[in-house]
């Protein structure tokens, strides 16, 4: 579950916030003080934040100038007031976005599931580039095409790794049999999805320390399958 925190010093918008969030199943947590605020968001404990400008103690621009080049999350800058909107922008202060006073919860709610999913695309094209991937005990060299399992290499067929690879550049994500066919064998409903139970077992033995019960590659009945990170 996505942890979110809300810095905001009007606690009847935080709770509206908050409500509205955990109804749509993040975790939220509060903070009306700039200094309060400004520690818990060093503690990288969350993953998103939203940061009203105008906070007793530092205010939201202070606060970004600080954890800007400490905590790389996404930090949604919350203001009352439409100038400061060019204040955000001159300023650079790394806010990933802004939403003005007043908005409606849906747009809140919007805006968060927005940056979240643009970070996730950015966190992934950043895996790829870096050519090597490191996962728990997991090491994958895209470029050479090799997996090591607690630095010791370990074989993997082609279509394996490929199947290995697509599920750590998209963790989190539940995959459903058709949609990993379709994404690793190129071929929509027209092979057998079996293949890819038989494949996923197949790394399941190579990377998990009991495959019975695996740490990475997760089973959601019903639905597919997720790698957890």
């Amino acid at each position: 579950m996505k942890k979110i925190l809300i810095v905001e010093d009007d606690i009847a918008i935080a709770e509206i916030e908050r409500d509205f969030l955990e109804i749509n199943g993040f975790e939220v947590s509060i903070e009306k003080d700039g200094i309060a605020g400004l520690n818990q968001i060093k503690s990288g404990k969350y993953d998103l934040v939203l940061l009203d400008l105008m906070l007793p103690g530092i205010d939201g621009f202070e606060i970004c100038k600080q954890v800007r080049g400490v905590i790389n999350i996404p930090i949604i800058m919350v203001t009352a007031k439409i100038e400061d909107v060019d204040k955000i922008r001159g300023l650079g202060l790394g806010g990933d976005d802004y939403i003005t006073k007043p908005f409606s919860p849906t747009e809140l709610v919007a805006r968060v599931k927005a940056n979240f999913a643009q970070y996730e695309r950015l966190t992934v094209d950043q895996l790829v580039k870096s050519e090597i991937i490191h996962i728990g005990n997991i090491k994958v060299d895209i470029k050479k095409h090799r997996v090591y399992i607690n630095n010791q290499e370990v074989e993997f067929k082609n279509k394996e790794f490929e199947l290995l690879l697509f599920f750590i550049t998209n963790p989190d994500i539940v995959f459903s049999k058709d949609t990993l066919y379709e994404r690793i064998w190129g071929m929509e409903n027209y092979g057998d999805t079996k293949t890819v139970a038989v494949h996923i077992n197949r790394v399941r033995e190579k990377i998990e320390k009991d495959p019975s019960n695996p740490i990475y590659i997760q089973t959601v009945w019903g639905v597919g399958y997720r790698f957890k990170a």
